[in-house]
């Protein structure tokens, strides 16, 4: 078994208000969709690290309409490594971590952070800033029982400093903590391996048993470099970047890869197949199951 427990896709508001994620959670619920990570940074929810009260009770009477396990998305520009944000970043980290709480999500999604190629005075202590922040933010969210999901990038600028797959597993690692675990985007660890010369599976394998949360959708690791496509859609037709496509429409080895790969207990597969490719979602979604083993009778899953 692979510890996997739950699957499903994640959501968000079109114009920082709740009306549009409502209406998205009401599409999941339709189609069967059991488990939602929730992108509240596309909400105005938070005012400088401060929680905004009324928009708080707002969410918490939304989300309770609706019978998801939740996991939330934290700030997608998260950046412990970057000395000048870090403290404003921290401050949202912990609100949100309180958020989860009141939703009863028990999942807050942290990105690995980077430093631009002109941080040179920066570089010596970026991985220890790294590693002491997500100590403290690990130690704010236990009395919570939350945890921080450390996510994989990729490298998305010349000359940037940026943790691999295996390197954010070692920062796992070295954190050592019971409220921190590492996230495996799939996608974004393939286009790093071909970006950097390395083994895809190698450097999921090295992330796997710290792993506690998983990002899947797929791509053909194709680094974005400086094409700019004139529509979204000719990034698929070249099958470059992070495409975010239908489970299928890339060339990921799914089956290999939850075949050999064991994670962490409790485990959620979380697929960010966003709105564009609303009709391929349900397949998707039996597909997500199959993988993970939830579309087994419940004793047989359990063996």
């Amino acid at each position: 078994m692979s510890n996997i427990i739950a699957t499903g896709f994640n959501a968000g508001s079109d114009d920082g208000e709740l009306f549009s994620l409502e209406a998205d959670l009401r599409r999941l619920a339709d189609i069967g969709v059991d488990t939602v990570e929730l992108g509240l940074t596309s909400i105005d929810l938070i005012s400088g690290g401060r929680i905004l009260p009324e928009r708080l009770e707002r969410l918490v009477a939304m989300t309770s309409q609706f019978d998801f396990r939740y996991t939330v998305h934290g700030l997608v520009s998260s950046n412990f490594m970057d000395p000048d944000t870090q403290a404003f970043q921290m401050a949202a980290a912990k609100a949100l971590v309180e958020v989860c709480d009141r939703i009863d999500a028990r999942i807050l999604v942290q990105h690995c952070g980077a430093l631009r190629a002109d941080q040179i005075h920066q570089r010596a202590r970026a991985d220890i800033r790294e590693r002491e922040a997500l100590t403290e933010l690990g130690d704010f969210a236990r009395p919570y029982g939350v945890r921080i999901a450390f996510e994989n990038i990729f490298t998305t600028e010349p000359g940037q400093y940026r943790q691999t797959p295996s390197e954010v597993a070692a920062t796992v690692r070295a954190v050592n903590h019971p409220n921190v675990v590492a996230l495996i985007d799939f996608s974004h660890a393939y286009i790093e391996s071909t970006y950097k010369g390395l083994s895809f599976y190698e450097e999921i394998a090295a992330m796997a048993p710290v792993t506690g949360h998983l990002h899947v959708h797929d791509s053909f690791g194709r680094p974005q470099g400086f094409y700019k496509p004139f529509f979204p859609q000719e990034n698929t037709a070249m099958g470059i970047g992070d495409l975010h496509m239908p489970l299928g429409w890339g060339d990921i080895d799914w089956d290999r890869i939850f075949g050999g790969l064991q994670f962490l207990p409790e485990t959620v597969m979380m697929m960010e197949i966003g709105r564009r490719h609303r009709s391929e979602q349900p397949e998707s979604l039996r597909r997500a199951r199959q993988l993970a083993g939830l579309d087994q009778p419940a004793s047989i899953a359990a063996q």
